[in-house]
Formats: C-alpha cells, structure tokens, sequence
C-alpha cells in the first residue's frame, strides 16, 4: 500500500494498530487500499463501511485460524521467519547466501518501517 491510500490522519497509523482496507490490483500485484484504523470514527462519505475477506499469504493453511490482521514481527522475528521460508523453498542455499539474503532484506524492512520499532 501506499500512502495515499491511508484514510483519515496519516499521523496516527503506526505498527501495531489494527486496520481495515480493501484489497486491490495494483501495477505490483495485491495492494491494500482505501486504509483506515479499525478504531477511528469515520467521517461522512470518508472510510470503509465493511471489513473485506482477509487475503492470506501463500504460505498460509485455510484451515488456521485468521482474524483478518496481520503480524508486526520484531526484526529477530522477522529474521527467524525469512530463514526458514528459505530454508524450506530453496533448501539448496549456503548460509553465507542465506545471510547476505537475510541483510538485504532486512534493510528493506526497515527501510519501509515494515518492522516492528
């Protein structure tokens, strides 16, 4: 998602909060949009009146329970998760390539404040 599609005071998002949107195309695939907090009043003609179907990762079961939400990770958690997702899908990779691959990664969270602070 974009900025742009943050609904209402864009100051008040941050990781951890509890948010509906609704799930789009984009020119890079799924994207939410139309964001807002699940606590915020919503302003006439402004915001999400309904809570869309969550779109579950690919490595997600159907089976597991799904509240809609979505995990914010510290960066060890993070870490953890993306090594044994490489582990698991390219179980051919060295650890010197699993780390470089871990760093670049993890920058790029970062980067995006997709971590938790």
């Amino acid at each position: 998602m974009h900025a742009n599609d943050l609904l209402g005071e864009k100051h008040q998002f941050r990781a951890g909060l509890a948010v509906t949107f609704e799930a789009e195309h984009g020119d890079r695939g799924m994207k939410a949009s139309r964001v807002r907090l699940v606590d915020a009043p919503v302003r006439e003609g402004v915001g999400v009146q309904r809570v869309p179907a969550p779109i579950l990762p690919p490595w997600s079961s159907r089976d597991e329970p799904n509240d809609g939400l979505c995990d914010v990770l510290s960066g060890a958690e993070f870490q953890q998760e993306l090594t044994e997702a490489l582990l698991e899908s390219a179980p051919s990779l060295t650890g010197s390539q699993i780390l470089a691959i871990r760093r670049a990664v993890l920058g790029l969270a970062r980067q995006h404040n997709w971590l938790e602070s």
